[in-house]
């Protein structure tokens, strides 16, 4: 049996500091990198919400769709549609030939926003 807390707590954790690295990268105008830490947090908070509605430990999986499956929670069309976006961010991080095109500033602030629009939403899941 795991320790549900335990679990739960690191993820959350871990969430917390994904998005204040986030915030610093793109500071920095590191954009690519701080988008995938945005997406980052949002996996990290779905894989608290799976070891708190399964009691099973998270998966090994970085698909934030197959993760909020996973989890059992319903999100609307637009934060879904979102998840798809941070998507290819996290690609670039671990597989190089999908590298994506660097967005415009404005567009990374959008995406930060949304980022912590969504985190808030799955923090009060939990």
């Amino acid at each position: 049996m795991i320790d549900r807390n335990k679990q739960i707590d690191y993820w959350i954790e871990g969430a917390i500091s994904d998005i204040e690295t986030a915030e610093l990268l793109i500071k920095g105008r590191k954009y690519i990198e701080g988008l995938f830490f945005c997406h980052l947090t949002i996996e990290k908070l779905l894989k608290a919400l799976i070891v708190k509605n399964t009691g099973e430990l998270a998966p090994k999986s970085h698909n934030l769709v197959y993760l909020t499956e996973l989890a059992g929670i319903s999100l609307v069309a637009d934060q879904l549609q979102f998840m798809s976006i941070l998507m290819k961010y996290q690609l670039e991080g671990r597989y190089p030939e999908f590298y994506p095109i660097k967005p415009p500033k404005a567009k990374v602030d959008e995406y930060f926003s949304s980022t912590k629009s969504l985190m808030q939403c799955l923090r009060q899941m939990l």
